[in-house]
């Protein structure tokens, strides 16, 4: 199975994208809005998870139904990932939700795993990696490298914003993994940062500078 970039086009993620980009947005503003872009993302990345057909009984009768037939799993890497978190299992309230902690050394730009906890079906699940940022992409490319040494074969990312440099990363090394992205900015400045960006997520989530 080839991956693919998908960049999701819909007006209201783009008006909300607007909001979380502005500079002036405070932290309970942003971090309501942050949920809202998941929400909404979450709706068109589970479009194609597989189905079953069963038959339920009605007040009236018979309906044949299509329900999941796969669970969910939803993998924040920690801390920005975990802003979008709750909508999507509001969506999805069955799904499960593993943890990925890395952090990036902001000399090397390096990745450094510090903690990971999964369930114990994620290798039979669809999962979704999610992290608001994709800038260099090695922590995105981490968390996929742990995933797959548990058995995952069906891996999905789940971002905001993208640089190309995160994109290709996550392409040349995971090419079966679908990058689903609200906005491809233009590139990574000197300290790793996506220009234009949304500053640093965790930060304006949490209100930590």
């Amino acid at each position: 199975m080839s991956g693919k970039l998908i960049i999701l086009n819909h007006p209201l993620i783009h008006h909300k994208l607007a909001l979380i980009r502005d500079e002036k947005t405070g932290t309970k503003d942003f971090r309501q809005t942050v949920a809202e872009v998941a929400m909404l993302m979450a709706y068109e990345v589970t479009r194609d998870l597989p189905t079953r057909k069963m038959s339920v009984k009605t007040p009236v009768g018979l309906a044949e139904v299509y329900v999941l037939a796969k669970e969910v799993v939803i993998v924040p890497i920690l801390r920005a990932g975990l802003g979008m978190v709750d909508s999507i299992t509001t969506l999805i309230p069955t799904a499960k939700v593993g943890h990925i902690g890395v952090y990036r050394d902001e000399r090397t730009l390096e990745p450094h795993e510090y903690y990971a906890k999964l369930p114990g079906i994620v290798s039979e699940a669809s999962v979704l990696v999610v992290d608001p940022m994709l800038a260099t992409g090695g922590s995105v490319k981490h968390a996929i490298d742990i995933l797959k040494s548990k058995g995952v074969t069906d891996i999905s990312y789940v971002g905001l914003v993208g640089a190309p440099e995160g994109v290709r990363k996550i392409q040349q090394s995971h090419p079966d993994v679908n990058i689903f992205l609200a906005a491809l900015d233009e590139k990574l400045n000197e300290h790793g940062f996506i220009v234009p960006g949304l500053g640093d997520c965790g930060d304006r989530l949490f209100g930590t500078k």
